[in-house]
């Protein structure tokens, strides 16, 4: 793939406020990508200078290959869907998406026929002459859509525009929205806070923090793999624990835990003695009635400390013979599966791959 939208070492500053601290990174042709993170850690910022809302105090922004850095919106071949949806409540559906097109002073017959595209893109198809007050919230952000890919933008930017509906129709739009990216083919920007999200409709995620990129990768690589403390905490759930290097062999570390407890992890550039973090997922943690008779590395004797049913999984808390506690997530099979209990004792595994070494939040 291809780079089309580079922001190459931007900082933007408001004042003594610091919103982007020297962001580097490429957002490729027909990519759905996510600018993900808590209220001000400068996703909107980001998107606002793609946009050419904002201009950067330093750096530069380039959009197929031509720099924009302070060129003004209108010269940017982009288009942003808002949080508010920013419909014209005195314009009909039609009107409200064939609205750009007649600022571009296009043929009539030629803006008749991309609005009626436009439409059959985002199933509005029956709502043509209803006013904004007249819709639904997810038909009103279909509105939005419409109107936003009818003038055929490079780079579609959304602003959280999920927020505001209910939660079972913001899962339905989710899936609408990326199908369209994938039907059109155009390069999505997307900023929300909502990890779920990210993570279901993302090809990849650049996941931010005080104003800097913390990360940047595929779902799966985010979730799985995560490079530092604060990608693997606010990602999902996880035990974040202190350990002490023992031993390094082959690309893999030695670790004694709090509470004793020694296990192996994948990774390198850590020498005896030196204190790290490391990150395990709640799901990675084996639970077994006794040990397995196939040797496993990082096998451990632990008991159940508390237990909640939430449905399809059930919320474990473990105790290691050494006091450490961990988190441990089981899938609910009901009276078909092997069920733990609180107050049990259990065996315990975790693949050494299954373990991250993070980076210590600054």
């Amino acid at each position: 793939m291809s780079a089309l939208v580079e922001i190459r070492d931007v900082t933007k500053t408001f004042g003594t406020f610091t919103a982007l601290d020297h962001v580097t990174l490429e957002i490729n042709q027909g990519e759905f990508m996510t600018f993900l993170g808590p209220s001000g850690c400068g996703k909107t910022t980001c998107l606002r200078l793609i946009s050419g809302f904002e201009q950067p105090t330093t750096g530069e922004v380039f959009i197929a290959g031509r720099e924009v850095s302070n060129d003004p919106p209108y010269k940017r071949n982009v288009n942003q869907v808002f949080q508010s949806y920013a419909l014209f409540p005195h314009l009909t559906v039609r009107e409200n998406i064939a609205f750009g097109l007649r600022m571009k002073r296009l043929p009539a017959a030629d803006i008749a026929a991309k609005t009626d595209w436009a439409i059959g893109m985002t199933s509005l198809q029956g709502m043509e002459d209803r006013k904004p007050a007249q819709l639904s919230g997810g038909q009103r952000q279909r509105v939005a859509l419409a109107r936003a890919i009818v003038c055929e933008p490079q780079v579609l930017l959304l602003d959280e525009p999920l927020s505001a509906l209910d939660a079972k129709l913001r899962t339905q739009m989710r899936s609408e929205l990326k199908n369209l990216q994938k039907r059109l083919g155009i390069t999505f920007v997307f900023v929300t806070h909502d990890q779920e999200e990210a993570l279901s409709m993302s090809d990849r995620i650049a996941v931010m923090n005080k104003g800097r990129v913390e990360q940047i990768g595929t779902a799966a690589e985010i979730y799985h793999h995560p490079r530092t403390e604060f990608v693997a905490g606010f990602i999902g759930e996880t035990n974040i624990v202190e350990a002490e290097v023992l031993e390094r062999n082959s690309g893999r570390l030695r670790c004694r835990l709090e509470g004793g407890l020694e296990l192996w992890i994948k990774g390198n550039g850590s020498g005896e003695g030196a204190k790290i973090l490391v990150s395990v997922r709640p799901e990675k943690i084996r639970l077994h009635r006794a040990p397995p008779e196939q040797p496993r590395d990082n096998l451990f004797e632990a008991r159940i400390n508390s237990e909640i049913f939430k449905g399809a999984v059930d919320d474990l808390t473990i105790v290691t013979t050494g006091g450490l506690e961990l988190g441990a997530l089981l899938a609910n099979e009901g009276a078909t599966g092997l069920e733990f209990h609180e107050g049990e004792q259990v065996w315990c595994s975790i693949h050494p791959d299954d373990i991250s070494l993070l980076t210590r939040e600054a």
